[in-house]
């Protein structure tokens, strides 16, 4: 890169640093980034992203995150770059440099590197978005934002101290529908909500009764392009099972968060933001069916209990996940036919619905970036302003580039993604102990259980892993 190009490049984002300033910090080594490679966008107005995981879901948030030119790949890391979705990139970017170690990635090309994507198993999210940030780089995490609540609660602390832009990507908060709902609270049609249902239909292979067990798979032998220690990271190393890699370790505790830890992210984020949850102060399993100490349970069904917040009234949130996961309608939101009948709401396999303490109608909503709707339908009308949906003018992705180059911000910076991961991990630990567990919202503890504490705080890393737990 000419000296000119360097300092174009610097002196962008030195502007963009002032134009964001308290909240992004460009140290020094951000502002001499590699020259673009299809010359689309000059090298001053573009990210160099690194990329850690290149395939699975990253197959579709790393062209989502390029998509208009802004950022560009200098570097891909991968555990397995023959596992699926990791040839679409590697195709489009024949040129980038490939890692197998994310820190040797971001040792030899840190100057490079502006922001990195995190696409990985869940256990590994957190090394990699720590040493990033405490690097300065922007960092987008797919969600949940981690494994634990301790380490959620670290990267929101890290997200204060070293100042970057963060995004979890739970896309639902960039969305038309996420601008609906804040209206909707806006205007109070969303008002005095007191109960939640939230739900989830089974999906994953733990979630059917036939393909359970209750032990560790067997070892088989590791693949050769996979490095297996690298897949396990922090966490425990087991033999290598097809059951973990490429797809199903989202069903043991050891390396998942279960449905809930999943798809809990896409289904109460809105609920969970604006309605000011934080944590809930009880948790109770009303069904917890199958409980193992390998998978997570065939069906999970838990009641958080959330007090007063402010202007918002107490609130019970129930989730099901499962069997019988679909809540029971009251008649009076169901609407009238003409011939008398009632009709049910088309509740789809995931959801919630939001109950008024006036009970004059309730709010649905699916997931992801699904609009919500006033139940009994015949009361919409009164409310379709409220309604209406516009589209963002810039989607997830495309957001948190922008916010990386000083223009706007992230709808789920991690001081909210985080707050909603911790959530969703107290109520993984409801599951995992299918007990009543009674939460200290200032302490972050949990009340006469020892037990419950020691999964808040997640396993001891593995040696060679404790530093990323040092660092805030």
């Amino acid at each position: 890169m000419s000296p000119r190009n360097q300092r174009t490049r610097r002196d962008f984002l030195k502007k963009s640093a002032v134009a964001t300033a308290g909240l992004t910090i460009l140290p020094p080594y951000l502002i001499t980034g590699a020259r673009a490679q299809d010359g689309k966008v000059p090298p001053s107005r573009r990210i160099n992203l690194g990329v850690i995981g290149v395939g699975g879901r990253a197959a579709r948030v790393v062209p989502e995150l390029c998509a208009n030119g802004k950022a560009q790949p200098v570097a891909f890391c991968d555990v397995d770059f023959s596992a699926n979705g990791v040839q679409d990139n590697l195709e489009k970017y024949p040129d980038v440099r490939r890692f197998t170690d994310f820190r040797v990635m971001l040792e030899e090309m840190g100057d490079d590197i502006d922001a990195v994507s995190v696409v990985t198993p869940d256990h590994t999210h957190f090394p990699a978005a720590m040493l990033a940030m405490s690097m300065g780089k922007h960092v987008y995490v797919e969600k949940p934002l981690t494994h634990s609540y301790r380490e959620a609660d670290m990267l929101m602390r890290a997200e204060k101290k070293f100042g970057v832009v963060t995004q979890m990507g739970n896309q639902g908060h960039s969305s038309g529908a996420y601008l609906q709902f804040a209206r909707m609270v806006e205007q109070g049609v969303i008002h005095d909500i007191t109960a939640v249902e939230a739900w989830k239909s089974p999906g994953l292979f733990f979630m059917n009764a036939a393909e359970r067990f209750s032990q560790y798979p067997k070892g088989e032998t590791v693949p050769e392009t996979l490095d297996w220690d690298l897949w396990c990271g922090p966490a425990e190393k087991k033999p290598f099972s097809s059951k973990y890699h490429p797809f199903d370790w989202r069903a043991f505790w050891l390396y998942g968060n279960g449905m809930l830890g999943d798809w809990g992210a896409h289904i109460i984020d809105f609920v969970h933001e604006f309605l000011e949850l934080g944590q809930p102060t009880q948790l109770t399993p009303l069904r917890i069916e199958d409980a193992n100490d390998v998978l997570f349970p065939l069906s999970s069904h838990l009641k958080m209990k959330f007090p007063a917040r402010g202007a918002h009234p107490a609130l019970d949130l129930t989730w099901r996940d499962g069997a019988d996961y679909l809540p029971r309608i009251p008649d009076s939101f169901k609407e009238k036919q003409p011939d008398g009948s009632l009709k049910e709401p088309d509740l789809g396999g995931a959801g919630t619905v939001l109950y008024r303490a006036d009970g004059e109608y309730a709010i649905t909503r699916g997931s992801h970036w699904g609009n919500s709707s006033v139940i009994p339908a015949s009361r919409a009308k009164e409310h379709e302003k409220a309604l209406e949906v516009e589209s963002p003018s810039l989607n997830h992705a495309e957001s948190f580039i922008a916010a990386c180059m000083g223009e706007g911000r992230t709808r789920s910076p991690f001081r909210v993604g985080g707050d909603l991961t911790k959530t969703l991990l107290l109520g993984v630990i409801c599951q995992r102990l299918a007990e009543e567990l009674n939460f200290d919202r200032k302490t972050e503890r949990f009340i006469g259980n020892d037990r419950a504490n020691a999964l808040l705080d997640g396993p001891p890393p593995r040696d060679g892993w404790e530093q990323y737990y040092r660092m805030v």
